[in-house]
């Protein structure tokens, strides 16, 4: 469906035009002594860009608009927190209110396709690297389309940059963290203004943030058959990170004329890190002796991103609309660590020294053409794109023992090559058929080759997929507030480079089953998958939405890594790999509820605003044994509820959320299973508004901390091991003062 954008000028607006255009008339003569000196003052009249709810209700695919004031409601400090609590997403892989990997659906490791202005982002760059700040909104789309593609198992979500300038801005926020007796201020600044044809967007962030974790980790191993305990090792590992940042991105936007834009979007990212940690190894098995009794480690990190994206957009004779936009992105990383392990009189038994360092860089290319048709019943796109990405990556592992030194990665040096191309063709129509129905189908191509040399040999790699998509929404009523949604679509999910390229990484520690090496298989194929999405939307008057959803994905040729005992170098390890293993099969239920107190209960109700929304999950593997044969790191359900409470007679408005997601066991096949605690964050803030251009905000984030546990379990004909991993919580504490300049 398309966005029309409709200006409208209230009476005073028009009786102001009145005048201005009665003083531009040409007066009666009169002697140049009489007449009287008239100074025309500038009226401007903007635009208003549509709210999030109304861009949410006119698109035909399913889209959540997320918009500035919902990014910096709870002043969080990532893009991932703020992701948290919007329907259907998840973070996991990280301590409670920390961030972690944002997942749609329960559903991340590359089921998730996470968008920055609409591409893919640069290699080594991670959404908790961009702060609310930058960010203009947030679209997460559930279903793929043509034009963002198809690599969107369980969704898309859609980080849009500050963008063209709506109004002048001249903002410092400034922000003074506290976590587990760490302090880490943090400076904000964005600048937006408007010359002529000219108009600019600039934001900066300086980041210093600093970590202090502790993790406890116990290792059991059993013999079935008597109940002996062959293994029982407790490891405990205290860690304390600095990382200082620096982000700085825009545009700069140039009107050429008549429909004609060219724009310029650089960002670049600097950052270095240290960590410093102390480990202790302890047997609880007497006749057992740990392979150390201390380690400590130190390393330092390097990251260096430059982006620079242009876009052009015209308007043709023909009334075809043409853009054209090109990118180019090169990124340095390097760090080395240094790890000694010593026995119980601080002897050193072993030492591994790595360095490492990688280069990127990065280049693409793509266009659209858009034409209406039938009086705009039709809005018709044809669109491509291309992107090279080559990475250069040297490492080297050195061990050094009291048998000598050795590379634990290969030859001394080893170098790493690798190069992706990926090409996409799409065409797509958006159908208006009458005002209560709209239809969007589309069809896309999309190619991947990839290229790497390294120690191990060559590796060359193909995959193309063809994916048909469609997506209907229909209003019962005209001009209603009901609508129905359905999409029927072919989405895939393509190997990782990590996961293609064959080369080997040696486990730090004991080499087990529930700490195996891990290695990539060049002979993976894509994952497929059939999709289906039915839900229902009810707006209500003043912006608020109540809907429910149901959807289902059915998987092939799904990848898992699976853990075997391989010979290397004539010893046996155990060597994880990823796999195609069969097929699967994901369905689920999505509720959320966001309005106003008043719009639901009467209109002298508190002046309370709600967010709630619930998803349910259910998943299967059909190669693999139930029960909890599930998909990896998918929960059986996950919820939000949150609240923002606007005190009476004060400029203070107070809110909290609580962020919940239950404990889950996978089964990932016949002999490993994993568990997972329960997850829970409550955050918190308040915020008092001092005058329009000054506000203070205080912030809490995981209050009622709880511990962050996780277990792995490998059964085998003859043992059992269990692997417990242990991070306490912590509630992180915020002041932010917002000025506006």
């Amino acid at each position: 469906m398309r966005t029309h954008t409709a200006l409208t000028l209230p009476f005073p607006m028009l009786l102001l035009a009145s005048v201005v255009q009665a003083q531009t008339a040409t007066p009666p003569a009169e002697p140049p002594s009489t007449v009287p000196a008239t100074t025309l003052e500038r009226v401007e009249i903007r635009r208003t860009a549509p709210s999030d709810t109304v861009q949410r209700q006119q698109s035909t695919a399913a889209k959540t608009v997320v918009g500035r004031e919902e990014i910096e409601r709870m002043g969080d400090a990532s893009v991932a927190d703020v992701l948290k609590r919007l329907p259907g997403v998840t973070l996991g892989g990280g301590r409670p209110g920390r961030g972690g990997d944002v997942r749609l659906r329960g559903l991340g490791s590359g089921y998730t396709q996470i968008l920055l202005n609409g591409e893919r982002m640069p290699y080594g760059m991670s959404l908790d690297t961009l702060t609310p700040d930058q960010v203009e909104r947030i679209e997460i789309t559930r279903g793929p389309s043509a034009e963002t593609g198809a690599q969107a198992i369980a969704g898309t979500i859609n980080i849009v940059l500050r963008e063209s300038v709506r109004q002048r801005l001249n903002n410092v926020h400034l922000r003074l963290g506290h976590d587990d007796g760490q302090w880490s201020p943090n400076l904000s600044w964005t600048r937006a203004d408007q010359i002529d044809t000219f108009s600019y967007n600039l934001a900066a962030n300086l980041h210093d943030g600093r970590d202090r974790d502790h993790t406890e980790a116990r290792t059991e191993e059993t013999r079935l058959a008597d109940g002996t305990t062959l293994r029982d090792e407790r490891r405990t590992t205290d860690e304390v990170s600095r990382r200082q940042a620096l982000h700085a991105g825009g545009r700069m936007q140039w009107r050429l004329g008549a429909g004609e834009t060219f724009a310029l979007m650089p960002f670049v990212i600097l950052s270095e890190s240290s960590s410093q940690s102390v480990q202790t190894l302890q047997s609880l098995t007497p006749t057992a002796v740990p392979d150390y009794a201390t380690a400590d480690q130190a390393g330092t990190g390097r990251f260096a991103l430059g982006r620079l994206n242009a876009q052009w957009q015209t308007r043709l004779d023909s009334g075809l609309r043409l853009e054209l936009k090109a990118g180019g992105s090169l990124s340095r990383s390097a760090g080395d660590s240094v790890r000694t392990e010593r026995d119980g009189s601080g002897t050193a038994l072993r030492r591994l020294d790595d360095d490492r360092a990688g280069k990127d860089r990065g280049l693409s290319t793509g266009g659209k053409l858009s034409r209406t048709a039938d009086d705009g019943a039709h809005l018709l796109s044809l669109g491509w794109e291309a992107e090279h990405n080559q990475r250069e990556e040297t490492r080297t592992t050195l061990e050094t023992s009291a048998t000598g030194m050795r590379a634990l990665n290969g030859e001394v040096g080893d170098t790493l090559q690798a190069r992706t191309l990926r090409t996409a063709l799409w065409a797509q129509d958006e159908w208006t058929v009458t005002p209560q129905w709209s239809l969007q189908g589309g069809l896309r191509w999309e190619a991947l080759d990839t290229t790497s040399d390294a120690a191990d040999g060559r590796l060359g790699s193909r995959s193309s997929v063809l994916t048909p998509l469609f997506h209907a929404a229909w209003k019962p009523v005209e001009g209603g507030k009901d609508q129905v949604r359905l999409s029927l679509t072919r989405s895939y999910r393509a190997p990782t480079l990590a996961n293609l390229i064959a080369r080997r990484s040696e486990a730090t520690g004991t080499n087990l089953e529930t700490n195996p090496d891990r290695a990539g298989n060049p002979q993976l194929r894509p994952e497929l998958a059939t999709g289906l999405d039915l839900a229902f939307e009810h707006y209500l008057p003043a912006g608020g939405v109540l809907s429910i959803g149901v959807f289902e994905r059915r998987i092939d040729q799904l990848i898992r890594s699976r853990t075997t005992l391989e010979t290397v170098d004539g010893v046996s390890r155990w060597v994880s790999r990823p796999q195609n293993i069969g097929d699967a099969v994901t369905r689920g239920v999505e509720l959320e509820a966001k309005f106003r107190l008043s719009e639901v209960v009467a209109e002298d109700a508190p002046p309370l605003e709600v967010r709630a929304n619930l998803s349910a999950f259910r998943s299967r593997v059909t190669s693999v044994s139930g029960p909890d044969n599930r998909l990896d790191k998918q929960p059986d359900w996950s919820a939000n509820l949150g609240g923002d409470w606007r005190v009476r007679g004060l400029p203070l408005v107070l809110g909290a959320s609580l962020n919940f997601t239950p404990g889950y066991t996978i089964q990932l096949s016949d002999s490993q299973r994993n568990t997972v605690d329960t997850r829970r964050v409550i955050d918190a803030y308040a915020l008092w508004t001092f005058s329009p251009a000054l506000q203070l905000r205080l912030s809490a984030s995981n209050l009622q901390p709880l511990d962050n546990v996780s277990s792995a379990t490998v059964t085998t004909a003859d043992t059992r091991q269990v692997a417990t991993t242990s991070n306490p919580g912590t509630t992180a504490w915020a002041l932010r003062l917002e000025m506006k300049l």
